[in-house]
């Protein structure tokens, strides 16, 4: 056997446990590592195990009310619509993990050398980094044309991923076309007479199946020497076939319609199986790969974080975390208070209980005016005094006060004998009062302005506490929006929705161009692409539409865009009202 150690025949006296050490640890590191599965098994057990079971969103080309209208329906005509829709759901499944891998690969051809370079050596995983690097070095000491090698390496790499997915694709779209076809033109006979139907579309789907598997022995004969892909094409798909039997002159057995109900059934499994393997090989890198380099610094960052933490824990005998847990409790609640709980008491004090208490402020405005009333009586007498005429009673306090002024200047000719016996010490105590008159009356306006600003003053104070809670609930919307890519359902969703009517749009003109040119092989692959887009504009849009309540004319809108016989200007036409009346698919939240 194999996985026996060979045995030494002739043994030489040479032969020393050193010799003997090394052999047997290498014999069972092998065994070991046979044990282990690859990382193509493990992907095969998830996908046949969380998601072996696919539901179809797109309905199929038949009767709405097949097969549920027949009263004389059979278990196998029940079971070959659950295998149709089976067919369907996972060839569309298929389609959209080789879409996502092509337009990965497709955007990084497209990329500068340098940015190919980056994901050469950076974003392929910590093995390739160690080999690409080694690889550098090696040849920038021996060439100089280092970079511009792999920057070839780069785009061979691509270029052959793309290749594989794009002939994959077109197979399955091709298959998937020539299926919807069939069933839209054989709708009306399954439902009519079933018996007699059901042999001719199974032989049809054995038929199909036959003709995939020849695009995919095409694809391994077609296997370049220069592949940067190792055992890529090292497992043919071979489906089994459909026994000669007489679908057309006689009616078929119920063991030869089970039979061969079975056999399209393992011959779906042969088909996920296959390319489960084929796409696990082209897909483009997990994300986990593409960025190993930022997992590895934040997993040693964490690390060196998590040594930190433990060397100021309690565990350590440091009181640190539990004094900056208090601290930070101590921040927090005076952070509340200072920002959030007194600007609000401060306002809501400011609205109904000051304007209720203005007659307690600091300065009145009837104690200004009774200041003003003296200094007029003062200026008054004065006047009367110093003129010995009657003052007129329309005379103002700036005409008085001119007065005061001037005899204050002559008074003080003379100060101290004037201090004494003259009108100098009555002309000071004149203009103390008129100072106190405009201190207090500054000291009212400054007393109503900051009144006036109380509210101001309060809002200023809560700025912080608002600013932070306007973007708690930006994020919270954001969430519950859930506005990523096509299914959400916010703007950025609704965008991406139109570009799938766009994308829509363009495959059936260009299906339109390949039959003009008769080219009917490319109409029927265009036509496999435009089923797929329009399954997934119908899954990402049926929420949306349920919600306005659109859906009954949306989802009769996209089924008439994937019939076969439609024509195009009726298509298009659909198209266009997608985009400019459903409210689901109209670019804002709200019509313009």
């Amino acid at each position: 056997m194999d996985s026996q150690p060979p045995a030494n025949e002739s043994s030489s006296p040479s032969t020393t446990i050193g010799d003997i050490v090394p052999f047997y640890s290498s014999y069972l590191w092998n065994r070991v590592a046979s044990l282990i599965p690859t990382s193509n098994a493990i992907s095969n057990l998830y996908r046949q195990t969380f998601t072996r079971k696919r539901h179809i969103s797109f309905p199929l080309p038949l009767p709405s009310d097949f097969p549920c209208s027949s009263a004389n329906i059979s278990a196998d005509t029940s079971r070959i619509y659950v295998v149709l829709e089976e067919i369907m759901a996972d060839v569309l499944s298929n389609l959209h993990d080789i879409q996502k891998s092509l337009e990965f690969w497709q955007s990084r051809a497209e990329d500068s050398n340098a940015r190919k370079a980056y994901f050469m050596i950076f974003e392929r995983g910590p093995v390739a980094f160690v080999d690409e690097s080694r690889k550098l070095v090696r040849k920038s000491l021996s060439e100089d044309s280092a970079m511009q090698h792999l920057c070839q390496s780069s785009s061979s790499h691509m270029f052959d991923r793309m290749r594989v997915l794009m002939e994959l694709r077109s197979s399955l779209a091709s298959f998937l076309a020539q299926l919807y076809v069939e069933l839209d033109k054989r709708g009306e006979d399954l439902l009519k007479n079933p018996e007699k139907s059901l042999p001719s579309l199974l032989a049809v789907i054995d038929r199909l199946f036959s003709n995939l598997e020849g695009s995919f022995s095409h694809l391994h004969a077609g296997r370049e020497s220069d592949s940067s892909i190792d055992g890529s094409y090292s497992m043919p798909l071979v489906f089994d076939r459909l026994p000669e039997v007489n679908e057309e002159g006689s009616q078929w057995t119920d063991c030869e319609l089970t039979d061969a109900i079975n056999l399209v059934h393992k011959n779906l499994e042969k088909l996920n199986s296959y390319l489960s393997v084929m796409v696990g090989k082209h897909r483009k890198p997990r994300r986990m790969t593409l960025y190993w380099v930022r997992y590895t610094c934040g997993a040693v960052g964490l690390s060196v974080f998590s040594i930190w933490l433990l060397r100021h824990s309690s565990l350590m005998g440091s009181s640190d975390i539990e004094n900056w847990i208090h601290d930070a409790k101590e921040a927090t609640v005076s952070f509340f208070s200072d920002h959030v709980e007194q600007p609000l008491l401060a306002i809501r004090d400011e609205l109904f209980d000051t304007f209720r208490k203005r007659h307690k402020g600091v300065m009145e405005a009837e104690e200004v005016q009774l200041t003003q009333d003296s200094l007029h009586r003062m200026l008054r007498n004065f006047c009367e005094q110093a003129t010995r005429e009657k003052v007129s009673d329309n005379a103002t306090d700036q005409e008085m006060l001119e007065v005061v002024m001037h005899r204050y200047e002559k008074e003080l000719v003379h100060p101290i004998h004037n201090l004494l016996s003259g009108e100098l010490a009555r002309g000071l105590l004149i203009q103390v009062q008129k100072l106190k008159l405009d201190i207090e009356t500054a000291m009212l306006e400054l007393e109503q302005i900051l009144r006036a600003n109380e509210i101001n003053f309060a809002i200023l104070a809560a700025l912080p506490a608002f600013f932070l809670s306007l973007g708690m609930l930006a994020l919270l919307r954001t969430w519950l929006k859930q506005d990523s890519k096509a299914q959400g359902r916010g703007r950025i969703a609704r965008i991406h929705r139109r570009l799938l009517v766009v994308e829509i749009e363009k495959r059936i003109m260009q299906y339109q161009s390949y039959i003009e040119q008769g080219r009917n092989k490319d109409a029927e692959t265009v036509f496999g692409l435009l089923i797929y887009s329009l399954e997934r504009l119908y899954r990402v849009v049926e929420i949306p539409a349920k919600t306005s309540g659109e859906w009954d004319l949306v989802k009769q809108d996209l089924i008439e865009l994937g019939r076969p016989q439609q024509q195009t200007s009726y298509k298009l036409t659909v198209t266009q009202r997608l985009v400019t009346v459903y409210d689901c698919l109209l670019p804002t939240l709200k019509r313009q």
